[in-house]
């Protein structure tokens, strides 16, 4: 390996930030592929020099997994890349997943960043997980000695899959149960090949297989599987069935074909992916349409680098919010919060009108959409809640034929499960829930969006360990498990 250019005491100021570039568009719309190239050794080391031993580091304040940031920074770059895979592991189960889907608060949080580019903690973070992968250095690892409890983990994303690593690790024999039919829940159908190629998803299934957990597919509790059966086999249950139910749009016009939802959109293509054979009848297609899509997330951008990748006419994308500034406002969005700042994903940069302050009125058409009324809206601040009034003489129209609505989720699906369990529900319409992660049902657990609320794959995974903990300490009347969201509260280090 040559040698490195950067010294590990002055990388911060001697070195550029720098990510991997991206394929090039041309190149990628025409395959289903990661969009980012490789980086190679020298130059992430270089980047590991830029973590600059800051005596506290808040990265572990923007980080929900409080993972161990600036140690593995530094063993990467002393070229140490098995101890600091131990680091890595210690604190996240699945560093592969956030490596290329988390938005990195800890990068927001980073004290270079009060006045350079933050260090590149996402881009060391997945490249120590590749590098492990790549020399075998990941395996399973059943427990030593079984608890003879039985939990059953219902939801196969992350917070559940989480749950299930953690409470696995601590000897209880585990099964988690998906309504799908196969494992990974968003991460299997929600996101797209582009942003996480599932091979990626099904190298890790594999290794939590062989270290022992059960999986259970086309197993809706609440439907096809009664919740009593759960009660019954099992001595205790942890609910990570993620935030479901999506935000709909209740304007005149909302009956009419070519509206779907993003999800429904999304889930279709990743099933073709896969390699179903699904009937074009069925099928959602963005082949020369002009595509609306209304919501500025991540979700819609999901969206938006499908509809591309499908050979859309025209996209649109709209958001309801005003356009974020360029740079973080040190006044309302200091440092070390989480910049509220514009922002380019790999799907912007594929073409596509961004459309700020805009709310759709309704949509129009005979049978079918075939486009909308929108206009422009201000957001104002009155009696502390926020409103949006239309600007006048704002209103236009757009033609689209099909329209995708992005716009969040509003919690859990209802009914089925949470009525089976007699499962409380508290005021934001999530799965309500005490200190100890416990729901008002006993020995039912719950982590994740379920509980939450729509959020981030980071703090599905930190939930997920937390409930974990929680779940052994309450089969066993104590725990060895750490619990992250515990060692934010409390400020200790390594999550425990």
């Amino acid at each position: 390996m040559a040698e490195k250019k950067a010294n590990k005491l002055t990388g911060f100021m001697q070195v550029p930030r720098q990510t991997p570039a991206r394929r090039p568009v041309p190149e990628r719309l025409h395959d289903w592929q990661e969009v980012y190239q490789p980086f190679e050794e020298e130059k992430l080391q270089d980047q590991a020099a830029r973590c600059m031993d800051c005596g506290i580091p808040f990265c572990h304040q923007g980080c929900p997994l409080a993972n161990l940031i600036p140690e593995w920074n530094d063993l990467v770059y002393r070229n140490h890349w098995e101890e600091a895979l131990e680091r890595l592991h210690a604190t996240n189960n699945f560093p592969e997943f956030t490596g290329r889907l988390c938005p990195a608060p800890c990068e927001g949080s980073c004290v270079l960043g009060i006045n350079r580019d933050p260090v590149t903690i996402k881009q060391i973070e997945v490249s120590i997980i590749d590098y492990g992968w790549d020399r075998g250095w990941v395996k399973a690892a059943p427990p030593a000695v079984r608890t003879g409890k039985k939990v059953a983990v219902v939801g196969s994303g992350p917070a559940g899959l989480a749950a299930a690593e953690q409470l696995n690790a601590a000897g209880h024999l585990v099964t988690v149960f998906e309504r799908a039919d196969r494992i990974g829940g968003l991460l299997r159908y929600g996101i797209p090949e582009f942003k996480m190629e599932k091979s990626v998803l099904e190298r890790r299934l594999h290794v939590l297989e062989e270290s022992g957990i059960g999986f259970r597919v086309n197993a809706n509790v609440g439907v096809n599987v009664p919740a009593s059966e759960l009660r019954d086999g099992f001595d205790a249950i942890v609910l990570a069935g993620g935030s479901t139910t999506p935000r709909d749009l209740a304007i005149p016009g909302r009956e009419l074909a070519g509206i779907h939802f993003a999800m429904d959109y999304l889930t279709l293509q990743n099933r073709r992916c896969e390699g179903d054979e699904i009937p074009d009848a069925q099928f959602i297609s963005a082949a020369d349409r002009d595509v609306v899509i209304i919501g500025g997330g991540d979700t819609g951008a999901d969206c938006l680098g499908t509809v591309h990748r499908q050979g859309a006419r025209s996209v649109h994308q709209f958001e309801l919010l005003p356009r974020p500034p360029d740079h973080r406002n040190p006044l309302d969005n200091p440092w070390p919060q989480w910049p509220n700042i514009f922002r380019t994903s790999s799907a912007h940069e594929e073409g596509g009108e961004r459309e700020y302050s805009v709310e759709t009125v309704r949509f129009t058409g005979n049978g079918s959409v075939t486009g909308l009324d929108a206009r422009q809206v201000e957001m104002v601040v009155e009696g502390g809640r926020m409103s949006f009034k239309p600007v006048p003489g704002s209103e236009f129209a757009l033609q689209a034929d099909l329209v995708l609505l992005a716009m969040g989720f509003v919690g859990p699906e209802r009914g089925g499960l949470i009525d089976e369990l007699g499962i409380e529900i508290d005021a934001r319409g999530n799965v309500s829930k005490d200190e100890n992660w416990m729901t008002s049902a006993p020995g039912v657990f719950v982590a994740g969006d379920m509980t939450r609320g729509q959020s981030l794959i980071v703090w599905a995974i930190a939930e997920g360990r937390s409930a974990a903990q929680a779940a052994d300490r309450y089969l066993m009347g104590t725990s060895d498990l750490p619990s992250p969201l515990k060692a934010l509260a409390t400020g200790s280090i390594g999550g425990r």
